[in-house]
């Protein structure tokens, strides 16, 4: 995936711990750390913006040994719950939790140990497809089992299209803003290690004094960041602050405000700096659009065009393409980064590729008659908080730990829980924050007479979705 030689004297990670490592030195981690796998198998990486994790990742992906990234700060007991469905043979993780995982230890790096898993009833079939390099989750915050199964060919070809259309070079610096378990995250990695840049690695968040103090001293040179990390931008003043080396702003997981969108484009245009929106699904790997700097006040609204090599249609109920602009319809993308397909048991990781480089996005979208899309709504009961897509049902069903008359609906960066027992607002909002890891102003309780239902039993969301 990387050609860790090309580049092997440049630097190829500098952490906010004061480490660094050349693309030389980080070749050689690689090789010491694939020379400790007694034979292949599955690894779950439990992911942290650290310098471990960071070569964990760089050495399944090199030595193509499959691998789901996970998010290694969460609640352990959503962790416990895919190992028991995944059984992975190898979990590369903090080594401060590994005695809440077990396991036998056979390898560490830094903060990190590798632990070698053994199983009381292992599964009989555990034979895994040679195309599959990567797995990531759907719904990461609520320990849902389907994973979203992505071979070196999706991977490669994102990374280079992303780098083409950024224009990015091995001078770029930037900056670890978002989890590397995230898609998004990983493709910033991903898009920069192909052309030899340096990744700034930082735990930090853009609250944090810290994380400022970091990419001020290394010189940090793009930031990537969801609606929320922009929002927060706006809240620090950050058009006032003093940052020379800064020339890229990227923006994805979700929409951000039109008007927001033309206040970073202007601010970006008056300082010699870049903003992009682009948009984006795991399943892609995860870009499929993005919105020229030039266009940006102009369609400030937009998605944008297609990533090079992709290609981008709005299609009717039957699946035909409509021609005509500003004709809403379902997104529909085609490209070589579109994955192999899902996975929500162990024996699903020995299946093909049943997508054929086509994605039904599940949202609703509109193409203007220069040929920008717009995303005008969803299919799909998710949400985005934070950039992080969440699956409304999978939180509906954490809820019902506490009480089974419940419903979820939501927007982004917000999910309303309906209730018909009062009293219980807190414990709700208390278990969603320890699953999720979300604050808790990403959660509204309402309590109601009676959930609605449809003629059919089901729930009518769309009944409390109007009561939003």
């Amino acid at each position: 995936m990387f050609d860790l030689q090309q580049y092997r004297d440049r630097i190829a990670v500098i952490s906010d711990r004061r480490e660094s490592l050349t693309y030389g030195q980080l070749s050689e981690e690689v090789e010491r750390m694939a020379a400790a796998f007694p034979r292949k198998g599955l690894v779950f990486t439990l992911c942290e913006n650290l310098l471990g994790s960071f070569v964990g990742y760089v050495a399944c992906m090199n030595k193509n040994i499959p691998q789901v990234l996970l998010d290694g700060s969460k609640d352990l007991e959503l962790v416990q719950r895919l190992i028991g469905i995944y059984q992975p043979e190898y979990i590369w993780m903090p080594t401060t939790r590994v005695e809440e995982i077990g396991g036998k230890a056979i390898y560490k790096y830094q903060e990190y140990s590798l632990l070698s898993m053994t199983y009381d009833t292992p599964l009989a079939n555990k034979e895994i497809n040679p195309e599959l390099l990567l797995c990531l989750t759907t719904s990461g915050s609520t320990g849902s089992p389907k994973l979203v199964r992505l071979s070196e060919r999706n991977l490669q070809s994102n990374a280079e299209s992303i780098a083409e259309y950024l224009r990015i070079t091995e001078s770029e610096r930037p900056v670890t803003s978002l989890p590397m378990f995230y898609s998004y995250g990983m493709s910033v990695i991903n898009s920069h290690l192909i052309k030899g840049a340096t990744i700034l690695l930082t735990d930090k968040t853009v609250m944090q004094r810290e994380f400022w103090n970091f990419i001020k001293e290394h010189r940090a040179t793009s930031i990537a960041g969801v609606p929320y990390t922009y929002d927060m931008l706006r809240r620090l003043r950050f058009f006032r602050m003093d940052l020379p080396d800064l020339k890229t702003m990227i923006q994805a997981g979700g929409k951000l405000n039109a008007a927001y969108v033309r206040e970073f484009v202007e601010f970006a245009g008056q300082n010699g700096r870049e903003f992009i929106v682009m948009y984006g699904q795991t399943e892609a790997a995860p870009r499929m659009s993005y919105l020229p700097f030039d266009k940006a006040v102009k369609k400030n609204a937009s998605i944008g065009i297609a990533i090079p090599g992709g290609e981008l249609s709005v299609v009717d109920a039957d699946g035909k393409v409509i021609d005509e602009p500003d004709v809403e319809g379902e997104l529909l993308y085609k490209g070589e980064n579109v994955c192999l397909g899902y996975a929500e048991v162990r024996k699903d990781l020995m299946k093909g590729d049943e997508n054929h480089g086509v994605l039904h996005t599940g949202d609703i979208a509109r193409r203007d008659a220069d040929g920008f899309f717009y995303i005008t709504g969803r299919m799909k009961r998710f949400v985005k908080v934070w950039g992080n897509r969440t699956n409304l049902d999978a939180t509906e069903q954490l809820i019902k730990a506490i009480t089974p008359d419940c419903a979820c609906v939501g927007v982004d960066d917000l999910i309303t829980v309906f209730v018909t027992e009062e009293g219980l607002e807190e414990q709700i909002k208390n278990l969603l924050v320890e699953k999720t890891g979300f604050n808790p102003r990403a959660f509204h309780v309402m309590v109601i007479e009676q959930i609605p239902v449809k003629t059919s039993g089901k729930t009518d969301y769309p009944e409390l979705q109007k009561m939003l």
